[in-house]
């Protein structure tokens, strides 16, 4: 008795002369889909990293300022083909949000609570830039920055500040304007500084010396001072018609003077004040672009200060010939 063995999934048959063919269905399939699985696998390894790299960030960078608020910029690619897109801010306290797109076209967003919804517009690239209060604690003379970051990132301390702490080494340091600037890895940082306006404590000599030398300089300074006054009292005797003409202009177009301005606005910054000088020196109005001009600003960052200045009160933005014109509001005291 013979046993005659056949192999599962395979077929023979008997040709004309006598000789068997034994075909294997299984191996002929595994031939032919395999090649499409490759394909597959290729296909999808290539858009993995064209999908991981829409919303990914380009640059961010912070600056914290002496009253211990952040501004926060930062570029992101997104997909063109999205109408809105969704980013988590660093927090709640968001102030001065502004988003450009492409070609530098201011983009719509609303914020609710620490996230900003985007209308991209087709943008593919945009800019982010707002300040936020939620980074620093301050405990007396030490405060601290909190931050938890999906990428590298570069952090400016401000003047007048030494760093006595942090939970990880930075990528790089550097000192630009008399102001540390880290480079910082992703992740979770903390950085403990202490914040002063004078951090250097000067030797009792040299205050002595200096009081002494103080004590001399206003004695000369008021000896000299009342001469200047009887001379300018004596060649401005008879005023020119024409300057008081000029001086009753420009008091009608300022109806406040720089001083009354910054008793009433004590809190502005110190940049700001500069802005709310060159205007009021400019017979009280400026187009914005005379001041990106004038203070080799970005359109971003002028922009964000002309609306802190219109939210205090100080100024109004008007429309001339497409562009901003800024000028300084006459009925402050009625704000106030």
């Amino acid at each position: 008795m013979s046993l005659l063995i056949e192999p599962i999934q395979s077929k023979k048959s008997l040709g004309d002369e006598g000789i068997l063919f034994v075909r294997n269905d299984s191996i002929f399939d595994t031939m032919v889909k395999l090649p499409l699985l490759v394909a597959s696998m290729i296909v999808v390894a290539a858009l993995i990293p064209i999908q991981s790299s829409f919303s990914s960030p380009r640059d961010l960078d912070l600056i914290i300022y002496a009253d211990g608020s952040t501004h926060v910029s930062t570029e992101i690619d997104v997909d063109p083909f999205l109408t809105d897109y969704e980013v988590n801010l660093f927090g709640n306290t968001i102030d001065n949000l502004v988003v450009i797109g492409d070609d530098g076209f201011l983009l719509d967003v609303d914020v609710i609570g620490d996230t900003a919804l985007i209308q991209t517009f087709g943008s593919s690239v945009v800019t982010i830039e707002y300040d936020i209060h939620d980074l620093v604690s301050k405990q007396g003379r030490l405060w601290t920055f909190s931050l938890d970051s999906p990428s590298d990132f570069t952090l400016l301390l401000p003047k007048n500040s030494a760093i006595v702490g942090m939970t990880n080494l930075p990528l790089n340091m550097e000192i630009i304007n008399e102001q540390n600037q880290l480079t910082l890895s992703s992740g979770s940082t903390e950085i403990d500084y202490f914040f002063s306006t004078n951090l250097i404590s000067t030797p009792i000599e040299e205050i002595k010396s200096e009081e002494d030398n103080f004590l001399y300089a206003i004695a000369g300074g008021i000896a000299a001072i009342v001469l200047v006054s009887v001379i300018i009292f004596v060649r401005n005797k008879q005023k020119d018609v024409k300057t008081i003409n000029e001086v009753v202009t420009i008091q009608k177009n300022n109806n406040l003077d720089l001083e009354t301005i910054f008793k009433l606005k004590p809190d502005l910054r110190e940049d700001d004040k500069e802005l709310v000088k060159f205007i009021f020196d400019n017979n009280g109005e400026a187009l914005e672009s005379e001041l990106r001009k004038n203070f080799l600003q970005p359109r971003t960052t002028m922009w964000r200060a002309v609306k802190r200045l219109e939210r205090e009160g100080v100024i109004e933005i008007e429309k001339k010939d497409l562009q901003n014109l800024v000028k300084l509001r006459k009925n402050m005291e009625e704000d106030n």
